[in-house]
C-alpha cells in the first residue's frame, strides 16, 4: 500500500508502529532543510493531550511547525532542531545532533534525533526521536522522552514531510563532550 501523509494522519498507532518496522532509515545527506510536521494518532488518548499541549502551547515553545536538519563534517552525523510559531515569529528551539543509529525498539537503522547532546528542557527529559523513510520526502518518526528507561519506551508518533525550506542555523550550547552514539546506547 502506499501511504502520504493524509494516510498516515488517518493510522491508528498500532498501524503506525507496525508500518515504522518495514521502512527504511535516510541517509544524514538525505535529511537537509526544514520538513513539515505532524502530530499523528497516539497509543491513548491522555498522551494525545499532553503531546498537544506540549507542542501547541501559545504560553511555550508555541506552535510547532517543522523540524530542520543539516549534515556536518563528520561522517554520517548531523544536526538540527524544532521550528515554532511563538507570539508571531519563528523560533528555532530543542537542537539536536542527528546520526543513524540501530533502532532502540528493533536494533535496525533509524536516523535518530539526540536532543540530550544540547542544553535544552528536552535534553534534559532525555528527548530522543527516530525517523524512518515512508516514501520520497515523507517520514515517519517517533519521539520518546522521560527519566526512566520505561517512560523512554513509549513512542509518541509524528510525520515530516519536505524539504519545504532552507535549513536555519542551530541556536544552542552543545554539552562538553556530548557523543550522540553513546547518549542512545544508554538509553
Amino acid at each position: 500500500m502506499t501511504h502520504n501523509l493524509s494516510t498516515l494522519t488517518r493510522l491508528p498507532a498500532s498501524e503506525l508502529l507496525a508500518l515504522y518496522a518495514e521502512l527504511e532509515a535516510p541517509d544524514t545527506a538525505e535529511m537537509q532543510g526544514e520538513y513539515a510536521a505532524t502530530l499523528l494518532a497516539q497509543l491513548h488518548p491522555l498522551i494525545a493531550l499532553l503531546g498537544r499541549w506540549s507542542i501547541y502551547n501559545p504560553l511555550y515553545p508555541g506552535y510547532w511547525l517543522a523540524k530542520g536538519f543539516a549534515p556536518t563534517d563528520s561522517p554520517n552525523r548531523g544536526r538540527g532542531y524544532n521550528l515554532f510559531r511563538y507570539r508571531n515569529r519563528m523560533v528555532t528551539r530543542w537542537p539536536m545532533q542527528t546520526l543513524v543509529h540501530p533502532s532502540r525498539f528493533d536494533g535496525k537503522p533509524a536516523y535518530q534525533l539526540v536532543y540530550p547532546a544540547y542544553q535544552s528542557i528536552v535534553g534534559r527529559l532525555h528527548m530522543i526521536d527516530e525517523l524512518r523513510r515512508v516514501d520520497e520526502g515523507l517520514y515517519l518518526g517517533f519521539g520518546t522522552c522521560g527519566f526512566t528507561r520505561r517512560q523512554r519506551r513509549l513512542r509518541l508518533p509524528f510525520a515530516l514531510q519536505g524539504p519545504i525550506g532552507k535549513y536555519r542555523g542551530i541556536a544552542g550550547v552543545p554539552r562538553a563532550h556530548a557523543d550522540a552514539g553513546s547518549i542512545i546506547d544508554a538509553s
